[in-house]
């Protein structure tokens, strides 16, 4: 009989677990919805002195009171923490941990590290240095948003959770998470929840980078599931949940493959473009034209999060290097740039990356300062919002390619300055050139049409041009007819606003 023992996030206890603990027993397997000390409601007292060493012995203790050997922990949130830090210490009794909707955290990590919102880490941080034994406020009901998404969650179920929350122990985030290695061999499953902004295929697309520290995701131990909901399931999907852990139990799940071919973003880019002259300089490569005298320039912004180790990094891949070297055979500089986005954390950074390379690129006498175009693609969409905002007279187009126009949720980036969708009220009549594609992500294509939709509120100069049968990446993905179509159409249009051919 396999028992599952089911540990909460923050600010909340086994009674969230209510409905997923009685689908898992009528199905025959027990069950045990864990509330950790201090997070019983009781009052901000009760979790004083409370630490993530204290919630990781409470479990310990509670796997050794548990009959038989198919032990599945499951953890949501911050609850991973402990469970990751129990199942360290009796990983001979785990047949299985489940993370649901969270990541895997490392030896060393803090449970702080997974807080979404720098605004709240900033807060945590600032509450320990003043009472490091104290504790976080619980959400008040609007505020749940920040820490994941509330889709799907009915209102009474919101209310509930508000209702009662507990605040939460300082140090249970703040201490660092401390692992002997045993549990990095135990079989895992994630359950990603969609709405959240998590999905296999992101997590297909981080193993495709190359980084080491992703090829664990690939082992045959580990599975996946998706869910179309939220960060909250067990209160928002709690059936379809219990099957979940079911067949996680069962060792089912999709598989990610090793990368054995070539990935598809280092797949050939879609044109045969006639090599040019290409220089570096620091983080930025220009891809020369032919012809005499400053030219316009396009500035190709990548997107990620790119892990530190990826190899070969974003300006090298064939799409950038193919868009590049094509308006470089028009007449034009194209520019591609190894921006630091690495974590989500870093757009900050990111953004003042590309600010850098804008400056480098403009101040080259090859270059015309005042004919810039900035060419936005995937998550590097995000970083088009500055611009939009307050476009500079020599930002004569933006660009952008199947991209990320809203923070998805869960990435902690709500109320920060990345947001296209609602910077391009500030764009006035900058052309802006959208290149859409029909097979797009659900959770991606929610973000376009909310920019799509804002832009024409506000009578933004905005052109769509549609790849119907077109995915995420698709120039290396679908090399057809259509999508060269569209890509000629794209690089056309953004030459035409910078005037590139006429002089």
């Amino acid at each position: 009989m396999t028992a599952f023992i089911l540990v909460a996030g923050a600010h909340t206890g086994g009674w969230v677990w209510r409905e997923v603990a009685a689908g898992l027993r009528d199905a025959g397997a027990r069950a045990y919805e864990v509330t950790l000390s201090g997070m019983d409601g009781g009052g901000g007292a009760a979790g004083r002195g409370v630490d993530l060493e204290t919630h990781i012995e409470e479990l310990v203790r509670l796997i050794d009171r548990v009959e038989g050997q198919d032990v599945v922990l499951v953890g949501h949130c911050y609850g991973i923490h402990p469970v990751r830090g129990a199942a360290d210490r009796r990983s001979e009794r785990i047949s299985r941990i489940v993370n649901v909707d969270v990541g895997i955290p490392e030896d060393g990590d803090p449970a702080l590290k997974l807080v979404p919102d720098r605004t709240d880490r900033e807060r945590v941080l600032s509450l320990a240095q003043e009472d490091g034994a104290g504790t976080l406020p619980a959400p008040a009901v609007e505020e749940w948003q920040r820490w994941g998404s509330v889709a799907g969650l009915p209102a009474e179920a919101l209310a509930r959770l508000t209702e009662q929350a507990a605040p939460q122990p300082l140090p249970t985030l703040t201490q660092p998470l401390r692992l002997s290695g045993a549990v990095a061999g135990l079989p895992t499953t994630g359950v990603l929840c969609t709405a959240n902004g998590s999905s296999i295929a992101v997590v297909e697309a981080m193993v495709g980078l190359g980084d080491p520290a992703f090829q664990a995701l690939a082992d045959t131990g580990v599975t996946f599931f998706e869910l179309d909901t939220g960060h909250w399931p067990m209160l928002s999907a709690p059936r379809e949940l219990v099957d979940v852990l079911l067949l996680a139990a069962a060792g089912k799940g999709h598989r990610v493959a090793a990368v054995r071919e070539r990935p598809t973003h280092l797949r050939p880019f879609l044109m045969d473009v006639e090599e040019r002259p290409r220089e570096r300089t620091g983080r930025v490569d220009l891809h020369l034209p032919d012809t005499d005298g400053p030219r316009p320039a396009v500035v190709f912004v990548h997107g990620g999060p790119v892990p530190a180790g990826a190899r070969p990094t974003p300006r090298d891949w064939p799409a950038f290097v193919g868009y590049a070297q094509y308006v470089a055979s028009l007449g034009a500089v194209g520019v591609t740039v190894d921006h630091r986005l690495h974590e989500l954390t870093a757009y900050g950074r990111a953004a003042d990356d590309i600010a850098e390379a804008i400056e480098l690129v403009r101040a080259d006498p090859r270059v015309d300062g005042d004919r810039v175009a900035l060419w936005f693609v995937s998550a590097g969409g995000l970083l088009a919002a500055d611009w939009l905002a307050a476009p500079p007279s020599w930002l004569r187009c933006v660009a952008a390619s199947y991209p990320i126009l809203a923070p998805l949720p869960g990435w902690g980036l709500a109320d920060s300055r990345f947001r296209p969708a609602a910077a391009v009220r500030g764009a006035g009549e900058l052309p802006i050139v959208l290149t859409r594609v029909g097979l797009e992500r659900p959770e991606i294509a929610v973000t376009v049409e909310e920019f799509v939709s804002a832009a024409a509120d506000c009578g933004a100069a905005l052109e769509v041009i549609d790849v119907p049968l077109g995915h995420h990446g698709f120039e290396t993905i679908d090399p057809t007819d259509e999508s060269r179509e569209a890509v000629r159409r794209a690089v056309g249009s953004v030459l035409g606003h910078l005037g590139a051919g006429t002089d």
